[in-house]
């Protein structure tokens, strides 16, 4: 079973991808924690696809949780199943100022080694606001996993949206396998 976890920023991609690791006990493969360098340098494609490779062929099964578009011809070259998590703007944002402001506020290192953390500074009062970032980006996020439903071209991948934390609650209360 390979699955991928999409949706905007602050949507519960990673936890509910966590969520899904943890139930079918199939590995999960975080796509920020491969693509971030420390002092937020972002990796080279050449090298982050070569690291989702490696992942990837490590097992039969797998869970990623992103987007990061341009490598959707490495992580659905086999996909089974993508997960939309398509909560409204509202709940959306909430959950992603509310995500900001816990990791700047507790000051854990986001991915192990790196050296990154999220500050209020960042996260609220810059240009590369996570919270900018899904103000930025949420709508034509839509859009293109819209599309994505239609696209002939993935009609053989299970699509499954869910539209609240409920329904995601209940997907991953009955889930037993995809």
């Amino acid at each position: 079973m390979k699955v991928n976890v999409i949706g905007t920023s602050g949507s519960g991609k990673s936890t509910l991808a966590r969520g899904i690791s943890q139930k079918l006990n199939i590995p999960y493969i975080e796509l920020d924690a491969l693509f971030w360098r420390s002092d937020w340098q972002g990796t080279p494609d050449e090298q982050f696809f070569a690291r989702l490779e490696e992942k990837m062929a490590a097992s039969e099964s797998w869970v990623i949780d992103g987007n990061y578009k341009r490598s959707q011809p490495v992580k659905w070259r086999n996909i089974d199943v993508i997960v939309w998590v398509d909560y409204s703007f509202g709940r959306t944002l909430f959950q992603a100022v509310k995500r900001a402001a816990t990791r700047a506020w507790g000051g854990q290192e986001i991915w192990a080694g790196t050296g990154n953390y999220e500050t209020f500074r960042k996260s609220f009062f810059s240009r590369e606001s996570i919270i900018l970032w899904t103000l930025k980006t949420y709508r034509k996020n839509r859009r293109q996993y819209e599309a994505l439903l239609r696209d002939p071209a993935w009609q053989h991948v299970r699509f499954v949206r869910l539209r609240s934390p409920q329904q995601t609650e209940v997907f991953l209360r009955d889930l037993t396998q995809l």
